[in-house]
């Protein structure tokens, strides 16, 4: 079965300028992703839709030949990406063959090729089903808080005087990337399955503020510098 893998890079980000492009050691982010997969050699193409000329001409710079042209409307904050992969899909359906696509997300310098490589044995043949990396909460989220001018609110106040141990463990998505045949983006919800590839917390980092950006360069420098995290 043909694989190809899709980098979603929109030019638009308010939390983090230009976020998509931006300088990781030394390097744009988005071009450490396209590295890692261009190194798996999984994929027939590695292709990146964006609506921005900028990051189109970044991405040109370090190898990339294959773009979609996402309409702005498609490039929103509030756009989910199971609209941009349809747009991608349709787009591409026209130019090549191929049956399962990787939506892999551009600020993913933590990819592992064997995740990769295990998402892609748990879809073989299926295309109702898709595999990504989650991690656990770390604390339960059924005991959270809303906090305003550094006041707490509960979210739920039964809880507050549970013990943690009688709540279930839960995940949550990482945001690295999503491995499925490409009809898995047109199906109902619940006519769809998930799987989960369980991640520790030093594995990845989902960068969505500068915090997290922060946290990135920190956790990139220890697993280059110690080889205990590399384990």
């Amino acid at each position: 079965m043909k694989n190809i893998a899709i980098i979603p890079a929109r030019g638009g980000s308010k939390r983090i300028k230009n976020k998509n492009i931006k300088l990781f050691f030394g390097k744009p982010i988005i071009q450490r992703t396209y590295e890692i997969l261009k190194k798996s050699k999984l994929f027939s193409e590695i292709i990146v839709s964006t609506e921005s000329n900028r990051v189109k001409k970044v991405c040109e710079k370090f190898g990339v030949k294959s773009f979609i042209q996402r309409p702005k409307k498609l490039s929103g904050d509030n756009v989910g990406i199971k609209y941009v992969m349809q747009h991608a899909i349709v787009a591409l359906d026209r130019k090549i063959q191929f049956d399962n696509t990787c939506c892999v997300f551009p600020c993913s310098p933590f990819l592992k090729i064997s995740n990769l490589k295990i998402a892609l044995k748990l879809i073989a043949k299926k295309k109702n089903l898709v595999v990504h990396p989650v991690t656990k909460f770390r604390h339960p989220p059924e005991r959270s808080y809303i906090m305003k001018n550094n006041f707490l609110k509960p979210t739920n106040r039964s809880n507050q005087d549970k013990m943690t141990q009688v709540f279930r463990q839960q995940f949550h998505d990482l945001g690295q990337f999503y491995f499925c045949h490409k009809n898995y983006w047109f199906m109902k919800s619940n006519k769809s399955k998930r799987i989960g590839i369980p991640f520790p917390i030093w594995e990845t980092v989902d960068i969505d503020e500068m915090e997290d950006w922060k946290f990135a360069e920190y956790l990139f420098k220890l697993k280059n510098n110690n080889k205990l995290l590399k384990m």
